[in-house]
């Protein structure tokens, strides 16, 4: 019989709050197992969002508050993950093989949306998830290039019809970019764009996908619409700068996708602050506050502030995204802090059943 009191070492292990949730582990569900054995305590962990960013503290935190219980000599934690796949708007079907998928949107161009979605994508999997990349711009297709796929690369199609999606920095990734050349002008109507954009989606043969990326065009057209009626979309990013101009469109993006019942899941405020790159002084050129007052506005969450620097450009161009070329620099910190945040959100919505259970067929013979 365990000298141990089992209450007790429940009492420190609520100690713990995590980050995102702002709740303790028993709170989010996260305890697997807790065994206490002779003067060992084992514990497992499971967390519903990816998390590599931060298992290691979470893991030493929480070992050495189990090891301050009487009777313990030994904490043995371990610190896991598993992505479930969430309910997408007015309940459509899912997409094969991938359990969420994430629309990162803006309501205007220029505010750096594409360089959001790939540095996003490229964090979540850095965090530990399973990450494809769908370029939805159709008309300024630029995800090839900011991965670095070569010109004139195109995905293997099977059996005729179907898209094997392209590899690039560890990411299952389609473009329009890659089915055509970079001088062909897209001269199509919406309707046409459309259909392109759900074939793209729906004839390429994801992977076992954690969460799918989409890179948006810009703007709350008619396209936009259609495309958020149609692709079962779990929830969305919206992309800003601080710039008022630019905040008037972030609020129209946020209706846009309200009246479409798909989930806003934050903002991400673009070229808060501009950084010198010679003497690195912070100055903010556009403004200051815009995204925290949107988030407040419209009851959401602002997932980060990304500064206005130049290596970002450099990166992004060269086909070397930050979060690829420096994770661990401070901007590369941000986008991973953004992508703990937008995973731990998502981790909280209603599960999507249906992809959780294998369907049941009954035959009768």
């Amino acid at each position: 019989m365990s000298s141990i009191d089992r209450s007790a070492v429940e009492a420190a292990i609520k100690g713990y709050k995590d980050p995102y949730l702002k709740e303790d582990l028993f709170a989010i569900e996260a305890i697997k197992s807790l065994d206490i054995q002779g003067d060992v305590v084992k514990l497992e962990v499971e967390l519903g969002y990816p998390a590599a960013g931060v298992a290691g503290a979470l893991k030493q935190i929480v070992g050495l508050a189990i090891e301050d219980v009487d009777g313990v000599e030994r904490a043995e934690v371990n610190v896991s993950w598993k992505i479930l796949p969430h309910q997408a708007q007015r309940n459509l079907q899912s997409i094969k093989s991938v359990k969420n998928i994430i629309a990162v949107a803006s309501g205007k161009g220029g505010v750096g949306k594409s360089t959001t979605a790939v540095n996003l994508a490229l964090a979540l999997q850095k965090e530990g998830a399973k990450v494809g990349v769908l370029d939805a711009d159709i008309y300024g297709p630029s995800q090839g290039m900011m991965l670095g796929v070569a010109d004139g690369a195109r995905p293997e199609v099977q059996d005729g019809q179907f898209f094997i999606p392209i590899r690039a920095h560890g990411m299952q990734v389609m473009s329009m970019a890659f089915l055509v050349t970079e001088k062909t002008p897209m001269v199509w109507r919406g309707p046409m764009v459309s259909g392109a954009l759900l074939q793209l989606l729906t004839q390429s043969l994801w992977e076992d996908l954690d969460y799918l990326v989409v890179d948006m065009p810009p703007g709350t057209g008619d396209i936009q619409l259609t495309l958020a009626q149609k692709v079962p979309v779990t929830g969305a990013v919206i992309v800003t700068t601080p710039q008022d101009i630019a905040l008037l469109d972030c609020k129209k993006g946020i209706e846009m996708f309200r009246k479409v019942d798909i989930p806003v899941l934050g903002v991400v405020e673009n070229m808060s602050m501009h950084i010198c790159s010679n003497c690195g002084h912070h100055e903010p050129l556009f403004g200051a506050g815009g995204g925290e007052r949107v988030s407040e506005e419209y009851d959401t969450e602002l997932l980060g502030q990304l500064p206005l620097h130049m290596t970002i450009r450099e990166q992004t161009d060269s086909g070397s995204p930050t979060v690829a070329a420096e994770p661990d620099s401070e901007v590369g910190l941000i986008y991973r802090d953004i992508a703990r945040k937008l995973g731990a959100i998502l981790s909280q919505r209603a599960k999507n059943q249906a992809q959780m259970f294998p369907e049941i067929i009954i035959k009768s013979d």
